[in-house]
């Protein structure tokens, strides 16, 4: 595995986390908890996103 494909699985696991912190906040029926949850998971995969943006042009995927 390339560096670039080992970085985009951490985004992907960030991802996968903050989906299970929303999860988490719906059972403790947290609406704080909810909608950092939210804000998490759109700022990771925006991340993940640009990041593979950049890979694509770099010819790293």
């Amino acid at each position: 595995m390339n560096k670039a494909k080992i970085v985009m699985f951490i985004f992907a696991i960030a991802a996968i986390l903050s989906m299970i912190s929303i999860g988490y906040a719906i059972a403790a029926e947290t609406i704080l908890g909810i909608i950092l949850g939210i804000i998490a998971l759109c700022v990771v995969m925006m991340m993940g996103f640009k990041m593979k943006r950049k890979f694509r042009e770099q010819g790293l995927l």
